[in-house]
C-alpha cells in the first residue's frame, strides 16, 4: 500500500469518526435503544444529512416519517374530493335549523316590546298614534316601591301599579290641583293637561274632576339635575355634529393607515433584515440598561441598609420599590432573560436568517397577489352578517309570546277596589275608568314559549360555529393562494391566474366539512369556557381560597387549550388547502411536521410576532399622532377647508381614527401572518420531499438555499429561480 493510499484511508477514518461524534452528540437526547439500534455508518450518515428531522424521526417514531417525493405534486392538488362529508351534512342541518329558529322568532317575536315603552292602555310610545310622544311618564313613582305598596309586591316588581302616559317630554314646571278645582262647575280641561292623561280620557267631554284623579297627573315636581350641566342629549348632538363636519378627514386618516400598512408589508421584502436585527439589538440594549439600572438601585438601597425585614407586610406596594431585595429580584430576572435572548441569537442565528428570509419571501408573494389584501373585507362582511343575524334572532326570541296584561287598581283604598289583586287577565284596549290594565310579562305557555331558553342556547352555539367557520374559510382560502405561489417553480410565470378566487372556490366546493369540523372543535372549547365563567360568576360569593384556586386553574387550562386548538386548526387548514385531505389527517400531518422542526417554529413565530407588533405600533401610533395634531389644530390647512375650532370634542374623531387604524392594520397583518405560516409549512415540506437533484429540485428561493448551503444541482435553463 502506497503512502498516498494510507493517508487517504486515514483521512476517511478520521472523517467517519468525526461524523460518529457529531451524531452521538445529537442523539444524546434519545433513548439508549435508539443509539443501540443503529448498526450502519450509512444509516448514520443519512440521518446526519437530514439535520434534526432524521434524528427526531428515528428516536421519536410518533412524529412520523418525513414526506416522500411525489413527481406528480406541483402545488395545491387540483384533483381532490369532498372531505368530512358527515360533518358537512351536520353543519348544513344546523344552518337550516338556525334559519328555522330565525323564522319562528320573526313570526312570534315583536322587538317593539323592548325598543319602545308602553303606556297604561298598552299602546307603544314613539310609534303609531304616539309617534310624537317617545317618552313614558309615571304619575306616582312612589307606588313602584314594593316595600310600601302591596300591589307592587304582588306584581313581583315586573311593573309599576301606577298610571303611565306617553309624553313628548317630561314636565319642567311645578303645578298641582288646587282645593278649589274640586268644586262643582270646574271644568277638568281647565285643571289638567290632556297630554298628561291616559288616552281613554277626553277632558273636553268630562264634567267632574274627582273621577279622573287616577287617570291624570294631579301634581308635577320637575326632577333636579344630579350633575349640573350634564345633558346626554345635548352631548350626543354635539358629537354627531363633530362627525358630520369631520367625516371626510376621518376617512383620509383611515386611508393613510391603509396605505402605511400596505407599504410597510411591501417594504419588508427589502427592510426585513435591518428591522429584525435593529429590534433584536434594541431588545438586548434595553435589557442591558435594565440590568445596569437594577444593579444601581440595588447598590444604593444596600448602602442605606433598606431591607424588606424593616418593612414587613404592607398593602402599599410602592414601599417594596424602596428595598434592596426587590431590585435584586428584578436584576436576576432581567439577567436571565437577557442571557436567554443572547444565547438564542448566538446559537440559533441560522434559524433567525431562515425566519428573515421567509418574511422577505412573504412580502414578495403578497406583491404578486395584491388582491389577497382585500380578502379581510370578505371575512368582515360575513362576520357582520353572522353578528347581525344572531342579534336579531336573540332580540326576537326575547320578545316572543303574546304580552300578558292584568287588572291593577291604581287606588287600592277606594271603594270596590279591595278585590283587585293583580291576578286577573284583561285587554288593555277596553275602556275601564276605575282600573288599569297594564303589561306584566310575556306568555310562556305553549311548546315554543316553553323552549325559548333552549332556542337561545341554540342561537349562541350556532353563532359561534358560524363565526369560527367564516374565519376557517378565510384561512383555507389564503393558504391555497400562497401555497400556489410557493410551489410555482418559475415565479411569477408559473403562478396560476386568480389564486385567491381559486382557493376560495376549492374550499367551498370540497372542504366545507373539514372547515366545519375544525370550527366545531373550537366552538366546543369556547362553550366550555363560557360555562365555566357562568359557574364562577354564580358561585363567586360562596368560594373560598381553594375553590378560587381550582377555578383559576381550570380557566387557565381551558384558555391554553383554546390557544392550542386555534394553532392546530390554522396549520391543518393550510395542509387541507395544499393536499386536500380531511381535517384529522391534515391536523396530524401538520402537527408532526411542525414537531419535527420545533426550533424553527418557535424562532419564526417569535420573530414574526415581534415584527408585526412593531408594524401595528408604527401604523396605529403614527396615524394616531398625526390625527391628534390635525384635529387639535396644531396642523392648520390653508383657507377654510377645515377648522378644528369648529369641533366640540376633538378627541372623538381621534378615537375613531385610532380604532379604525388598528382594525385596518390587524386585517392587513393577519393576511401577512397567514402568508408566513403557509410558506413556512411549504418550506418544510420542500426540505423533506426534495434534495436539489434534477428529478427532485428545490422550490425555495435562492436566498433560502444560500442560508441552508443547498442548491439545485442542474436547474433547467427555462426555469430559473428568482
Amino acid at each position: 500500500m502506497t503512502s498516498e493510499k494510507r493517508i487517504a484511508k486515514t483521512n476517511t477514518y478520521i472523517i467517519q469518526h468525526q461524523q460518529l461524534l457529531v451524531l452521538y452528540d445529537a442523539l444524546v437526547v434519545c433513548k439508549g435503544h435508539c443509539i443501540g439500534g443503529i448498526h450502519s455508518l450509512s444509516l448514520l450518515k443519512a440521518i446526519c444529512e437530514t439535520e434534526y428531522t432524521g434524528f427526531l424521526c428515528y428516536c421519536f417514531p410518533f412524529l412520523g416519517e418525513p414526506g416522500q417525493f411525489d413527481p406528480t405534486f406541483k402545488g395545491p392538488i387540483k384533483k381532490r374530493g369532498c372531505t368530512d362529508i358527515i360533518c358537512c351534512i351536520l353543519f348544513m342541518v344546523v344552518i337550516l335549523g338556525y334559519i328555522g329558529v330565525g323564522i319562528l322568532a320573526w313570526l312570534y317575536g315583536d322587538p317593539r316590546h323592548v325598543l319602545y315603552p308602553r303606556n297604561s292602555t298598552g299602546w307603544f310610545c314613539g310609534i303609531g298614534p304616539n309617534k310624537d310622544q317617545p317618552n313614558v311618564f309615571y304619575l306616582d313613582f312612589l307606588k313602584c316601591a314594593t316595600s310600601f305598596n302591596i300591589m307592587a309586591s304582588t306584581l313581583n316588581g315586573l311593573q309599576c301599579p301606577t298610571t303611565q302616559v306617553c309624553v313628548n317630554s317630561c314636565p319642567s314646571t311645578f303645578w298641582a290641583v288646587q282645593i278649589g278645582d274640586y268644586f262643582p262647575g270646574v271644568k277638568p280641561a281647565n285643571v289638567f293637561s290632556q297630554n298628561l292623561c291616559v288616552p281613554t280620557i277626553d277632558l273636553a267631554t268630562t264634567d267632574l274632576v274627582s273621577p279622573i284623579l287616577s287617570q291624570c297627573v294631579i301634581f308635577v315636581c320637575p326632577p333636579q339635575n344630579i350633575v349640573n350641566g350634564f345633558n346626554a342629549r345635548e352631548i350626543s348632538v354635539r358629537i354627531f355634529a363633530d362627525f358630520a363636519s369631520s367625516w371626510p378627514w376621518i376617512l383620509v386618516g383611515l386611508l393613510i393607515a391603509m396605505m402605511v400598512s400596505m407599504l410597510f408589508l411591501l417594504l419588508l421584502r427589502f427592510t426585513a433584515p435591518v428591522m429584525v436585527w435593529v429590534l433584536i439589538i434594541g431588545l438586548l440594549g434595553t435589557g442591558a440598561y435594565g440590568i445596569w439600572h437594577c444593579y444601581w438601585e440595588y447598590a444604593n438601597y444596600k448602602n442605606l441598609n433598606a431591607s424588606i425585614k424593616n418593612v414587613g407586610f404592607t398593602t402599599n406596594f410602592a414601599v417594596y420599590l424602596q428595598v434592596q431585595e426587590t431590585w435584586l429580584a428584578f436584576l436576576i430576572i432581567i439577567s436571565v432573560a437577557e442571557a436567554i435572548i443572547l444565547l438564542t441569537v448566538i446559537f440559533l442565528r441560522t434559524r433567525l436568517l431562515i425566519a428573515i428570509a421567509l418574511i422577505q419571501e412573504s412580502s414578495k408573494a403578497i406583491s404578486y397577489m395584491m388582491c389577497a389584501m382585500l380578502y379581510p373585507l370578505v371575512t368582515f362582511a360575513l362576520l357582520l352578517v353572522c353578528v347581525a343575524y344572531w342579534g336579531a334572532t336573540a332580540l326576537y326570541l326575547a320578545t316572543s309570546g303574546r304580552p300578558v296584561y292584568k287588572v291593577v287598581a291604581l287606588n287600592s283604598s277606594a271603594s270596590g277596589c279591595n278585590g283587585i289583586n293583580g291576578t286577573m287577565n284583561c285587554d288593555p284596549q277596553v275602556n275601564c275608568p276605575t282600573a288599569s290594565c297594564i303589561f306584566i310579562n310575556y306568555n310562556n305557555e305553549g311548546l315554543f314559549q316553553r323552549n325559548l331558553f333552549n332556542l337561545q342556547i341554540y342561537n349562541v352555539v350556532a353563532f359561534l360555529w358560524c363565526v369560527n367557520f367564516v374565519i376557517a374559510l378565510g384561512h383555507c382560502t389564503l393558504a391555497g393562494a400562497f401555497a400556489s405561489y410557493y410551489w410555482a417553480f418559475s415565479k411569477p410565470g408559473d403562478i396560476p391566474m386568480f389564486p385567491v378566487s381559486a382557493g376560495f372556490i376549492r374550499a367551498l366546493r370540497y372542504h366545507v366539512g373539514s372547515l366545519a369540523f375544525g370550527a366545531l372543535i373550537l366552538t366546543l372549547v369556547q362553550i366550555a369556557r363560557m360555562i365555566l365563567e357562568y359557574i364562577d360568576h354564580k358561585t363567586k360569593a360562596a368560594q373560598n381560597a381553594v375553590a378560587r384556586f381550582i377555578m383559576c386553574c381550570l380557566k387557565c387550562c381551558l384558555w391554553c387549550l383554546e390557544k392550542f386548538i386555534k394553532f392546530l386548526n390554522r396549520n391543518a387548514y393550510i395542509m387541507i388547502a395544499i393536499y386536500g385531505k380531511n381535517f384529522c389527517v391534515s391536523a396530524k400531518n401538520a402537527f408532526k411536521l411542525l414537531m419535527r422542526n420545533i426550533i424553527r417554529v418557535v424562532v419564526l413565530d417569535k420573530v414574526t410576532d415581534l415584527l408585526l407588533f412593531f408594524g401595528k405600533l408604527l401604523v396605529v401610533g403614527g396615524v394616531g399622532v398625526l390625527s391628534f395634531f390635525f384635529f387639535s389644530g396644531r396642523i392648520q390647512l390653508p383657507g377654510d377647508i377645515f377648522r378644528s375650532q369648529s369641533l366640540n370634542y376633538y378627541w372623538m374623531p381621534i378615537i375613531v381614527v385610532v380604532f379604525g387604524s388598528y382594525l385596518i392594520a390587524h386585517g392587513f397583518f393577519s393576511v401577512y401572518n397567514m402568508c408566513v405560516d403557509t410558506l413556512f409549512l411549504c418550506f418544510l415540506e420542500d426540505l423533506e420531499r426534495n434534495d436539489g437533484s434534477v428529478e427532485k429540485p428545490y422550490y425555495m428561493s435562492k436566498n433560502l438555499m444560500k442560508i441552508l448551503h443547498k442548491s439545485n444541482k442542474a436547474p433547467k435553463k427555462d426555469k430559473g429561480k428568482d
